[in-house]
C-alpha cells in the first residue's frame, strides 16, 4: 500500500431511497448509527406489499482503514446475517475499483474521497456518495520532545508522501491556515516506509504518516517515536467554521443499482453503521479479522491502530457539508484532483 494507494487525485440514486428505508434495521444489522429502528422493519416491500427479492451486492473497497470499518459486516454476511448477498472484495489500488466501477462490475465502493469526485465526473454522474467512511488517518511522527502541536513544525522539514497529490494539498492548506507558509519544508518520499526510515535514523526528524503505518512505525521504534498531533484535529481547529472536515475514504453507489434496488442500499447503510459501532467499540474484538482480512498483518498493531483510522459511518447534510467542504481546498490546489470540477448537488444522497 502506497503513500496512500487511497489518493488517486491525478486522475480522473437521482430519486431518493424508498421511504423510510434507512431507518429500517434490518436482518443482522440493527443497532448501528444510522440503522435505527425495529426487527418488524426487517423486511422492505414493494408495491404490492411482497418482500423484496434478495439481491447480489457487489462491495469493493481498499486495503487500508476503509476496509477495517466492514469486518464486523463482512463476518455476518459470510454467515448469512443479512437480507441481501453482499460480496465483499479488497483491493490494493483505487484506480482497480475505478474501472470496476465504471465498467459496472462493482455496485458499491469504498473509494478515496477525491476519487469519487472524479468518478462522478467520469461517468458523468452515474455514481452517488452515500456516507463518509473514515476521516482523515494523517499523524505527526516525531521522537522530537519540542514538537507537542502543529505550530511547533516552524523552522523543521517535515518528510511525508504523497507529492502531487492530496496530502501535500491538505497539508499546504493547513500550513496557510496556520499561518507557517514558507516556515516548513516539505520533503516528500516515495514510500511511507521511507519516512519511517528517515525518522528512525534522526529522532529529531519529523514525519507525516498515515494510520496503520503510524502505530506500525511508533512499535518499531521501541518507544522512540509518538504521534502528538493529528491532522483531522488540525483541520477542525483551523478550518472547522467552513463546516469541512479532514477526509480519507467515502462510499460511492452506482445510481442505476440504487434506482433499482434503494432497499439493498438501505441495508448496506445500516449494516456499515453497525459494523463501524462495533469496531470502534471493541478493538481487541475485531483485530484479529482485520488481519484475516489482509488488512494488516499483525493483530496488536491492527487493535492499536483500529481508533486512529477514524471509522465512521456519516450521512447527510453533515456528509454534505464535510465533503463538499474538502473537495473545494481540493479543487483549489488542483483542479484535477477532483476530475476538472466540482460535482453538482445529485452527487450527495440526502436523507
Amino acid at each position: 500500500m502506497r503513500a496512500f494507494d487511497f489518493e488517486l487525485s491525478r486522475r480522473g440514486f437521482a430519486s431518493a431511497l424508498a421511504a423510510g428505508a434507512l431507518s429500517l434495521a434490518l436482518a443482522g444489522c440493527g443497532g448501528g448509527a444510522a440503522g435505527a429502528g425495529s426487527a418488524a422493519g426487517s423486511a422492505a416491500t414493494d408495491g404490492a406489499g411482497a418482500a423484496a427479492e434478495p439481491v447480489e451486492v457487489r462491495v469493493a473497497s481498499l486495503k487500508g482503514p476503509t476496509s477495517i470499518g466492514l469486518v464486523q459486516f463482512m463476518d455476518r454476511a459470510a454467515d448469512g446475517e443479512t437480507d441481501n448477498e453482499f460480496d465483499f472484495a479488497i483491493n490494493t489500488a483505487a484506480d482497480e475499483i475505478v474501472l470496476k466501477v465504471i465498467q459496472d462490475d462493482i455496485d458499491i465502493a469504498l473509494v478515496p474521497a477525491n476519487v469519487a469526485s472524479v468518478l462522478y465526473n467520469k461517468t458523468e454522474g452515474a455514481v452517488q456518495v452515500i456516507d463518509i467512511n473514515t476521516l482523515g488517518v494523517l499523524n505527526v511522527v516525531t521522537g522530537n520532545a519540542d514538537v507537542t502541536s502543529f505550530g511547533d513544525l516552524a523552522g523543521h522539514t517535515v518528510y511525508m508522501t504523497g507529492k502531487g497529490t492530496t496530502p501535500e494539498y491538505v497539508m499546504n492548506y493547513l500550513l496557510e491556515r496556520a499561518g507557517l507558509t514558507g516556515q516548513v519544508a516539505l520533503e516528500f518520499k516515495s514510500e511511507p516506509t521511507e519516512v519511517l526510515s528517515a525518522l528512525l535514523a534522526d529522532p529529531s526528524a519529523v514525519g507525516v504518516l498515515p494510520e496503520p503505518f503510524k502505530t506500525a512505525a511508533i512499535a518499531k521504534s521501541e518507544g522512540k517515536l509518538s504521534a502528538p498531533v493529528s491532522l483531522t484535529d488540525v483541520w477542525d481547529e483551523l478550518a472547522g467554521d467552513t463546516g469541512s472536515r479532514l477526509l480519507t475514504g467515502v462510499t460511492v453507489v452506482r445510481r442505476a443499482f440504487a434506482e433499482e434496488h434503494p432497499e439493498a442500499v438501505a441495508e448496506f447503510l445500516s449494516c456499515h453503521a453497525a459494523s463501524v459501532e462495533d469496531v470502534n467499540a471493541a478493538p481487541a474484538d475485531w483485530a484479529q479479522a482485520v488481519v484475516d482480512a489482509g488488512i494488516v498483518d499483525n493483530a496488536a498493531i491492527a487493535e492499536k491502530a483500529i481508533l486512529g483510522c477514524m471509522l465512521v459511518c456519516q450521512t447527510g447534510r453533515d456528509m454534505k457539508a464535510a465533503l463538499g467542504g474538502y473537495l473545494q481546498v481540493l479543487a483549489d490546489a488542483d483542479a484535477s484532483a477532483v476530475g476538472g470540477k466540482l460535482p453538482a448537488d445529485d452527487f450527495y444522497y440526502m436523507e
